[in-house]
């Protein structure tokens, strides 16, 4: 069973408690599709770590970060997260970027300063975290 924490958004975890409220309503039959999504819903809500980080430069989910390449000095800002959790959310504007994705994974646990090189689909990239705040 997965006990690590997942962090989302307030109405994210709004909507996965709706949509679990639903599945076990009373009476109600499920299917074995809707018993499974039942059991995930749940795990979610239980895991679900909601609300603002703190402001301490260090890149984690729930944090707007911006980076900068260093080959063509252009930068990014993005969410770090679940893309699925940040779709039921529509206060999120930006782009969201896994913690599990290559870049996410070269940054996570990173503060505001560090520099770090991660391996793209075809070349190595060096990025510098330019900023790590709150989300909302």
């Amino acid at each position: 069973m997965n006990t690590e924490s997942v962090w989302m958004t307030p109405a994210a975890l709004e909507r996965l408690e709706a949509e679990l409220a639903e599945l076990s309503r009373p009476g109600r039959t499920l299917t074995d599709i809707e018993q499974a999504r039942a059991t995930e819903l749940r795990t979610m809500v239980r895991n679900a770590e909601v609300g603002r980080k703190p402001d301490d430069g260090l890149v984690e989910p729930g944090m707007r970060v911006t980076v900068r390449f260093d080959d063509d000095e252009s930068a990014t800002s993005f969410l770090l997260g679940s893309r699925e959790l940040a779709d039921l959310d529509t206060s999120v504007d930006l782009d969201v970027y896994s913690p599990t994705s290559p870049l996410g994974a070269a940054i996570a646990g990173r503060y505001v300063g560090d520099a770090v090189t991660y391996e793209a689909p075809n070349r190595s990239v060096r990025v510098t975290v330019l900023e790590a705040v709150p989300f909302g």
